[in-house]
C-alpha cells in the first residue's frame, strides 16, 4: 500500500455535478483541506450549498462515518475562484471542467506551471486521451485519468488511466488516493487502466451498445413507432428506458461523446440523424424541459407509455458490449475479461457482457452480422476473438 499521508490538500478544479461530488468524498475522506475553484465565485458558493445539504442528509440516515458532522467537515473546505491561489499549495488536483480538449490542455498548462513541483494532476475525463491532455502540462509523469462515477459517494468504481508518460509512482499515488474514497456501496473499485482507449472500459462498452439506441431512433422515426413505447419494452428492469435515461443525462452529452468517438475511434460512432436535429434545435432533453420527450420543471417526464413496441432486443445491445469487451483485451487495455465485469458491476450496477456471452457468444456474432448488413456500420462486425469464443481463456 502507497504511503499517502504526505498528501493532504486536494484541490478540485471545477465545481459542476462532478467537482462538487469529487470535493464532498474528499471532505468525507478526511483531507486536511479541500480547495474548489471554479470561474466564478457564485458557482462556488452554489456548489458549497451543494456539499452541506448533502452531508446534512447523509448524517440524518447515519451515513457520515469517522464521528464526522457536516459543520466540521464544511471547515476544510475552502473556496477559491483564483486558478493559482487554488493550486499553489495542493498535493493532489482532480480537473472536472468541460469535455473539450482545448479547454483541458489550457488548464493543464496553468496547473503545470502554478502547482507545486510533487502534484499529481488527475482528469476525470470520461472518454479523452491523457496523453494529449497531459502534453502541455510541462510534467506529463505527473498527470493521470481518474475517471468517477456518479453519485460518486454511493458508487465504488474509479477507473485510474495511465498516460503514455504518467509514471508508475503517479499511478500508485492515484489508486491509493481513490481507496482512500469513501462510497455508501462499500469499498471504492479501482480498475487499473495500463493503456489508454477512448472511453477506458465503462464507456467504450456503454457507448458501442447504445450504437444500437442511436440506429433505433431513426428507424423507429422513419416508421413512425412512438419512441416512448420501446423505452416501454424495458418494462420494470429499470426506472428509465434507454430513450428517457439519453434525456435524463442530456442529449448534448450524448452527441458530443459521439462526435469524439466518431473522430479517433470510427465514422461509425457518428451521432444518427434524429439525435443531431435535436442537438441544432437546442431540445437536450430534461435540462431544457424537451429533448426526445417532454419533461416537467422539476424533472419528471410529463408522459409515461405503457404500450410496448415489443422491437428492443437486448441481447444485441449485450452482444455489442460483448464484442467491444473482446477489442478492450485484444488491444491489451485489460488483461482479461474479469476485470471488465467487475468494472461494469461497480461502475453501472449492471453486470458486464462476459457473464452471459460466455453462453451465447455464437448466437450473439450472428446478432452482430445482422445489424452489420441492416445498416452498414462494418465497425460492429464480430472481431475474431468473439466469433470464435477465445476470450474464454481469458478470465485474468
Amino acid at each position: 500500500m502507497v504511503d499517502i499521508s504526505n498528501i493532504n490538500i486536494l484541490a478540485v478544479i471545477g465545481a459542476g455535478t462532478m467537482g462538487h461530488e469529487i470535493a464532498q468524498v474528499a471532505l468525507m475522506a478526511g483531507f486536511e483541506k479541500v480547495i474548489l475553484n471554479d470561474l466564478t465565485i457564485e458557482v462556488i458558493d452554489n456548489a458549497a450549498k451543494k456539499i452541506e445539504s448533502n452531508l446534512k442528509k447523509l448524517e440524518t440516515k447515519g451515513l457520515l462515518r469517522g464521528g464526522y458532522t457536516p459543520e466540521a467537515l464544511m471547515k476544510n473546505l475552502f473556496k477559491e475562484p483564483n486558478l493559482k491561489k487554488a493550486v499553489a499549495d495542493a498535493d493532489f488536483i482532480v480537473e472536472a471542467i468541460p469535455e473539450k480538449m482545448e479547454l483541458k490542455q489550457e488548464l493543464f498548462k496553468q496547473l503545470g506551471q502554478n502547482s507545486p513541483e510533487h502534484a499529481i494532476l488527475a482528469t476525470n475525463t470520461s472518454t479523452m486521451s491523457i496523453t494529449k491532455i497531459a502534453s502541455k502540462s510541462g510534467r506529463p509523469d505527473k498527470v493521470v485519468g481518474m475517471h468517477f462515477f456518479t453519485p460518486i459517494v454511493v458508487l465504488r468504481l474509479i477507473e485510474v488511466i495511465k498516460g503514455e508518460k504518467t509514471s508508475e509512482e503517479t499511478m500508485n499515488i492515484a489508486i491509493a488516493v481513490g481507496n482512500r474514497l469513501p462510497a455508501l456501496k462499500g469499498e471504492k473499485y479501482i480498475a487499473r487502466i495500463e493503456k489508454e482507449s477512448p472511453g477506458f472500459i465503462v464507456n467504450r462498452l456503454i457507448i458501442s451498445g447504445g450504437m444500437y439506441f442511436n440506429w433505433l431512433l431513426d428507424y423507429a422515426m422513419e416508421k413512425e413507432i412512438p419512441i416512448e413505447n420501446i423505452d416501454a419494452d424495458i418494462g420494470s428492469l429499470q426506472d428509465l428506458g434507454p430513450f428517457a435515461k439519453w434525456d435524463y443525462l442530456g442529449l448534448d452529452i450524448v452527441y458530443n461523446v459521439l462526435k469524439y468517438f466518431e473522430k479517433v475511434l470510427s465514422p461509425d460512432f457518428a451521432p444518427g440523424e434524429v439525435l443531431t436535429n435535436l442537438f441544432n434545435e437546442g431540445n437536450l432533453g430534461r435540462k431544457t424541459g424537451k429533448g426526445i420527450f417532454e419533461w416537467t420543471n422539476d424533472g419528471k417526464l410529463k408522459a409515461v407509455a405503457t404500450e410496448k413496441a415489443n422491437l428492443l432486443n437486448m441481447d444485441l445491445f449485450f452482444a455489442l458490449q460483448l464484442n467491444e469487451g473482446c477489442k478492450l483485451l485484444e488491444e491489451g487495455i485489460v488483461s482479461g475479461y474479469k476485470v471488465i465485469d467487475d468494472t461494469m458491476f461497480a461502475g453501472m450496477d449492471m453486470p458486464g457482457p462476459f457473464g452471459p456471452g460466455k453462453r451465447n457468444y455464437e448466437k450473439w456474432s450472428k446478432l452482430l452480422e445482422d445489424f452489420v448488413e441492416k445498416t452498414g456500420k462494418q465497425y460492429f462486425k464480430p472481431c475474431e476473438l468473439m466469433k470464435s469464443g477465445g476470450f474464454l481463456k481469458m478470465r485474468k
